[in-house]
């Protein structure tokens, strides 16, 4: 077993065969000059390339690096609920694996988590196609309408967080709505949520599948969802819950 990690370094992982490999190198290198004791858990969810031989000729080599493995595809976000919850870290930062951030600013976010609970990339500039940037600003729109949430780039994989914001907050969303749950749930909760610049560039190889009309429609739906249940009136310390009729 290795020691108890202060950092856990978790990436979601789809078909990712030509990036994951030096992912994992830099992400290596990187967590030894930022902690003493870290982990990198790598989530394939059901990779129907080459990119589960690549992560387990890397664990093999380095017992640091975990796999959590998915038989077959079941989102995004349900990738992105199982790492941190397979994580071990004090600290848990998330990123994709598709090589768009660089991941040496990990130490600027982690610079602000003495006095943050969440900390939060914003990309800028913003280095994607327009029909993207369209549909991301259209998505972190109706997100400030319906619940307020001043976020700048909702939707930016760089993230850092402390444990007991992973644990204090449920998550149920298994497609792209799960970055919008989790911010929404961790400041309702009262956690405080700091954000950071970071930069972004364009994927080189690999498919981006976040524009898919299949991916936005499950990601309205669960917006949708999380709006009605977080609109509903909080039952009263003692109250009984209100069941409904037969």
């Amino acid at each position: 077993m290795t020691p108890q990690p202060k950092l856990s370094l978790v990436f979601p992982v789809c078909d990712e065969e030509p990036n994951i490999g030096p992912l994992l190198d830099r992400a290596l290198e990187l967590a030894q000059r930022l902690a003493t004791a870290f982990e990198v858990v790598v989530v394939d969810d059901g990779s129907r390339d080459g990119s589960l031989g690549v992560i387990e000729a890397r664990r093999r080599a380095e017992p640091r690096i975990r796999l959590v493995r998915h038989a077959a595809n079941r989102g995004y976000g349900a990738a992105l609920r199982a790492g941190p919850r397979e994580a071990r870290g004090e600290l848990v930062f998330f990123s994709d694996a598709d090589l768009q951030f660089d991941l040496g600013q990990l130490a600027s976010l982690l610079a602000h988590t003495n006095a943050f609970d969440v900390v939060a990339g914003y990309r800028e500039p913003r280095r994607d196609p327009w029909p993207r940037l369209a549909l991301a600003a259209t998505w972190g729109a109706l997100v400030r309408g319906l619940f307020g949430l001043r976020v700048r780039d909702i939707d930016c994989a760089f993230k850092v967080f402390h444990r007991r914001v992973l644990e204090a907050i449920p998550i149920a969303s298994v497609g792209a709505c799960v970055n919008t749950e989790i911010l929404v749930r961790a400041r309702q909760a009262g956690f405080r949520i700091h954000q950071v610049a970071v930069n972004h560039r364009r994927r080189r190889a690999g498919r981006q599948s976040g524009a898919r009309p299949r991916v936005i429609l499950r990601a309205l739906v669960e917006l949708a969802a999380l709006y009605l249940e977080l609109r509903r009136p909080a039952l009263p310390p003692g109250a009984p819950a209100r069941e409904s009729a037969s």
